[in-house]
């Protein structure tokens, strides 16, 4: 077996190995998990302090670059993800259980939101303000906050921290990134990518490790201006609890229960296919991902017949394989806890009309699960209310469309949510009453592109948006800058 390779972290512009054999994580392939793929350093609470030092340093430096050079770097930092994507993306799936099409289309968008941002160096800045004194100009700048603190999440590795990445760069603050430690290579490959474009030192750093060892050192430092955060609601809130009364800005993209409705003048064909796709790609592990589906009576059970046949057609295996169309889910014990939803749901007395459990045999040795049809539910059960995150959909019935926008808003959680139909009245009374913060009509509950703001409602997020123009409004500041010019 050929040895696992060593991922070195990122400091104030140096590329460092572990500090010690001991001090590594290793990490997994989800598809067979005796598979070491690979290790990163674990670094310690002492290692984060300098990180920051660094990065306070960086903060400086950045922030005296020009607009047009931060963009020059970004531009350049995409050009070498693009030129290295086989090899990013072959990593990914070895990590994370990506299928190859999934883990291709990551690393491409990845290098999207560089370019994106990018562009942006070049378009108008703060503006200038009436005043009733004379001789007087008043302006509003926007500034960089200087250092903050990307937590990432180990579902999309290396999106989502270009997601926050990007337009923190061009803002001019300073990053320290923090990756899952299930999947930290590719965040890897991504700092690799900015160095390599001229990136200056202390701008960038990787705080690779194991969270409870290095927890305090991430968040309790002083010079710490601001936190991205991209997980589960329950570590999101103990985050935001953790940083209040400090002045310390908090973003927060959590969970999601997203729901489509079809109503019974959709398109079935369509809407099957398009919910399957929500439902099952990534293995469900997405925050967009459908997880309920509100039918009305008419077509629920044609429907459900659709969606148990795509479940049933899907061909589980690794992700390098190219028959492969989904992937395992990413550790033995996020495997535990989707099964044990299904299990939960089995038992209050949901039906399982596909899928529902892990396949033995030759797959026996990684982390897969079935893509799962739940039926015969009722809204007061977990598995309507609970994220599962994994490729479980659930499907409830309902009379009319005042009961499926009922049906769809009777969540804590407000991310996403679809409905299917022909009529114009119908998806535009959805899209004002859906209480979500991305509505699709006739498309899926997830896919949205970097140019379009991103962040959910309720339990799903907090009021800063991600992607388009509105996530500068996170990384900056605003000063308002009155100049007489003369007596």
């Amino acid at each position: 077996m050929q040895e696992a390779q060593a991922f070195p972290r990122l400091v104030d512009g140096e590329w460092r190995a572990a500090s010690s054999d001991a001090a590594t994580i290793a990490v997994h392939d989800p598809a067979e998990v005796a598979t070491i793929v690979g290790t990163v350093p674990s670094m310690t609470a002492a290692e984060v302090s300098e990180l920051y030092a660094a990065a306070e340093a960086g903060a400086r430096r950045w922030r005296a670059t020009s607009l047009l050079t931060r963009g020059e770097i970004m531009a350049t930092a995409a050009d070498n993800l693009r030129a290295d994507a086989s090899r990013i993306a072959a990593d990914l799936v070895a990590e994370n259980g990506k299928t190859a099409a999934e883990a291709a289309g990551e690393v491409g968008k990845a290098a999207d939101f560089l370019d994106y941002y990018a562009g942006m160096a070049r378009l108008p800045y703060g503006t200038l303000l009436a005043d009733a004194r004379p001789k007087t100009t008043v302006e509003a700048r926007r500034e960089p906050l200087g250092v903050v603190c990307l937590v990432t999440p180990w579902n999309d590795p290396l999106l989502t921290p270009a997601r926050k990445l990007a337009p923190a760069l061009l803002a001019g603050n300073a990053i320290i990134l923090k990756p899952a430690s299930e999947t930290p290579i590719v965040s890897v490959h991504l700092a690799r990518a900015l160095d390599d474009a001229g990136l200056p030192a202390g701008v960038l750093g990787l705080a690779i490790g194991r969270i409870g060892e290095i927890e305090e050192a991430l968040f309790d430092d002083e010079r710490l201006a601001a936190v991205s955060f991209t997980g589960s609601t329950a570590v999101g809130r103990t985050l935001q609890r953790r940083l209040a009364g400090r002045n310390v800005r908090v973003q927060t993209e959590m969970g999601g229960k997203n729901a489509s409705v079809v109503l019974a003048d959709a398109d079935l064909d369509l809407a099957a296919a398009t919910i399957a796709a929500a439902s099952f790609a990534q293995a469900g592990q997405r925050c967009t991902a459908t997880s309920r589906v509100v039918a009305e009576a008419p077509i629920a059970e044609e429907l459900t017949a659709k969606l148990v046949a795509a479940a049933k057609a899907a061909r589980l295996g690794p992700g390098a394989d190219p028959a492969t169309t989904m992937g395992p889910l990413v550790s033995r014990r996020h495997q535990s806890e989707v099964l044990g939803h299904v299990g939960r749901a089995r038992e209050q007395g949901a039906t399982i009309a596909a899928g529902g459990d892990a396949p033995d045999g030759p797959l026996a040795g990684g982390c897969f699960v079935a893509p799962t049809v739940v039926t015969e539910i009722t809204t007061e059960m977990d598995i309507w209310r609970e994220e599962v995150f994994g490729p479980v959909v659930a499907i409830t019935v309902v009379d009319d469309f005042e009961e499926a926008v009922a049906a769809a808003n009777d969540s804590a959680y407000g991310l996403s949510a679809a409905v299917f139909t022909s009529s114009l009245e119908s998806a535009h009374a959805f899209a004002d009453r859906a209480e979500a913060g991305q509505v699709s009509v006739n498309l899926p509950t997830s896919g949205w592109d970097v140019h379009h703001p991103f962040g959910g409602f309720g339990d799903s997020g907090s009021p800063f948006k991600e992607q388009g123009t509105e996530a500068l409004n996170f990384y900056t500041r605003v000063k308002t800058v009155a100049i007489r010019t003369g007596a």
